[in-house]
Formats: C-alpha cells, structure tokens, sequence
C-alpha cells in the first residue's frame, strides 16, 4: 500500500486530500495542530487508512517526528503533499514584522524543513513531492503581499528541487488553486478586513466579499489532485480552474510591456 504525508490535513483541500487519498487505497499520514483535529479526522475518514499525526511544520521537533512515523509505515514514502500554510493580508507598509516572519517560518521555511527531513525516504520510494502554491505564486495581487512573496518562494524552489531531485527518481509537481470555497480564503478576508477602517486616510483597499462570491465548488480542484499526486510522470504544474489558467496567462503577458506608474 502506497504512503502519503499530507501537511495542513486539518481542514480544507488538505483535509479533503487526506480523505480521498486514503478512500482510493493510500495509508496517509495526515498532519494536523491539534488532538480535536486529529479526532474529527479519524471520525470522518472511517475504516480508511487515514492517521492523524500532530504538526506544526515550524517547529523542528515536530518535523523529526513525521519523519519518524514514515520510518515506522516502512521507510518509504511515496508522496509528500507540502500543504500546510498561512495567509496574511494588508497594506505591505503596515505589516509587523512579526507578522511578515511567521509568513515566511510556515509557508517557506517550514515546507523546506518538511521536504529534507523526507528525502531519504522519498529517495527510497522514488516518490514524489507535491507542494500547493497557488494562483497568487504566479499573479500577486494588492495587499496580498506577503503570501504572495511565499508562494512565489515555493515557485522558486520547486523548479529548482525538480532539476536536481529528479536524478534521483524524485518527481516534483506544483498545485496553483485559484479561488475555491475551502474556508481558507475567508480566513485570509478576515487579516485583510482589519485594515478597512484606514483605507480612507491611508491606503485604499477594496472589499473582501465580493471577490468571495466569486469562489468556484472545491471538488473539482480535489478530484484532480488526487489523480496527480500518485503520476510520478504527470504534469509539473496543476493550475485550475481555467479562469485562473486565462488570468494567469493575462498577467505574464502584461509583465513585459506595463510602465511603473
């Protein structure tokens, strides 16, 4: 039976990722912060090979541990799905530094610590390493600045994982969601709402809601990811849905002749 480590499986496309993999015959390591989390999981999933790991993918000891639990399943891992992540929203001037760190700590360096401590195992299985970027690793948009700056991160350095892991029988993919109804994006409204009482005297923002109406069904996007996380010869990038391919597209095109100002 294949293996799986899924970061992020608390809630979500993670989650629902988790789930799937293990209905279609995984044994799925699914990371999550908390033993209410990890219960729900093990409530929903079933007689599905689904085991809830606690992770939080900043700190070291807890990334020791996943890598632990791979080598009690067996020493080999066939997928690791670098999921889990944070988004914070407003004026890039206003930020906390703070703030602008722990971006970084779980959505660069934390996914980087997840994917070296696996490689032995991942070497073993000639397994694959999926890491879910997003439509805002391609496209940044105002007052995303600092998620976005990650996911351009993980662009970077899962093109860069790919040319030198594949001669090691290791596939590298990337996912880029746009905008789906997965709760993550409302989340991320909620940083970039607390913004909106100074939008007037200083930075102007537009709403939040009505760039959430426009969210797409997940299921589509889940279907799709769990037919590419086990293709070791699949594409490298998976980007849905096809508004997302188009605006994407758009906007590189536009890089090359749009002025300063």
């Amino acid at each position: 039976m294949p293996l799986a480590l899924v970061t992020g499986a608390s809630t979500g496309i993670g989650r629902a990722t988790a789930l799937r993999l293990a209905g279609s015959g995984w044994t799925v390591l699914a990371g999550v912060r908390n033993e209410a989390a990890a219960q729900a999981l093990r409530d929903t999933a079933g007689g599905a090979s689904v085991k809830p790991i606690t992770l939080d993918i900043t700190l070291l000891d807890q990334v020791d541990a996943a890598a632990a639990a791979v080598e009690q399943e067996g020493g080999r891992l066939d997928a690791l799905v670098n999921n889990a992540g944070i988004g914070v929203g407003g004026p890039l001037e206003l930020l906390g530094e703070q703030e602008l760190r722990y971006q970084f700590d779980v959505n660069v360096f934390g996914q980087v610590a997840m994917t070296r401590a696996l490689l032995p195992a991942l070497r073993r299985a000639h397994g694959r390493i999926v890491f879910i970027s997003s439509i805002g690793g391609k496209v940044p948009m105002a007052f995303t600045a600092p998620y976005a700056a990650t996911k351009h991160a993980i662009e970077a350095l899962a093109s860069t994982m790919k040319a030198e892991l594949n001669l090691f029988g290791i596939g590298v993919a990337t996912i880029n969601p746009g905008l789906y109804r997965t709760g993550y994006n409302e989340t991320g409204a909620e940083s970039h709402d607390q913004w909106s009482a100074l939008q007037e005297v200083l930075i102007p923002m537009p709403p939040a809601k009505p760039l959430l109406a426009l969210q797409h069904d997940p299921q589509p996007l889940i279907d799709a990811m769990v037919e590419t996380i086990p293709d070791r010869k699949g594409p490298y990038r998976l980007m849905m849905p096809e508004d997302a391919v188009v605006e994407t597209k758009a906007a590189q095109a536009l890089g090359w002749t749009q002025k300063a100002r």
